[in-house]
């Protein structure tokens, strides 16, 4: 029985998280510009990964996916009042987009507002159920921007 309970969990998890358009969009996975602007993040090519996402939104206006690498992109490059705009349509698209609620949480701790971090981390700990990363990782980055700003709360 408890086998049981623990596959059918193990089934139905990773199904509603999609469900929820958390992960990435199948439209995301099989456009090349997406898939390329993806490959120059990893490599730490931001300013040639922007180009690349703007033609994917600029096709696909409704990618949260996309807005939310654009973000991560421009926050990168310092560029926090584009990151903002992107963070927010990716919201706006996909209010429980895992990804833009960390990274907009961390966008708001260079901004040194955290309390609105800390907003977005409460937001995912209630979508993760059973914990996720990008919770852990928010969560890390609200703890050292407190231990740094010698904040106690």
């Amino acid at each position: 029985m408890l086998r049981s309970l623990i596959f059918a969990l193990a089934v139905a998890l990773p199904l509603s998280a999609q469900a929820m358009g958390t992960g990435p969009a199948p439209t995301s996975l099989a456009n090349p510009d997406y898939a390329q602007a993806e490959k120059l993040i990893k490599e730490w090519k931001y300013a040639e990964a922007i180009p690349l996402l703007q033609k994917v939104v600029k096709d696909d206006p409704k990618n949260a996916d996309a807005y939310n690498q654009l973000g991560y992109a421009s926050r990168k490059l310092n560029k926090l009042p584009d990151a903002r705009i992107h963070y927010a349509k990716a919201l706006e698209l996909q209010p429980e987009h895992k990804g833009a609620l960390a990274y907009q949480g961390e966008m708001f701790l260079m901004l040194d507002d955290v309390k609105s971090a800390e907003t977005n981390l409460a937001k995912l700990d209630k979508l993760c159920t059973f914990g996720c990363t990008e919770y852990t990782e928010l969560k890390k980055a609200v703890t050292e921007y407190k231990q740094r700003k010698g904040i106690t709360s």
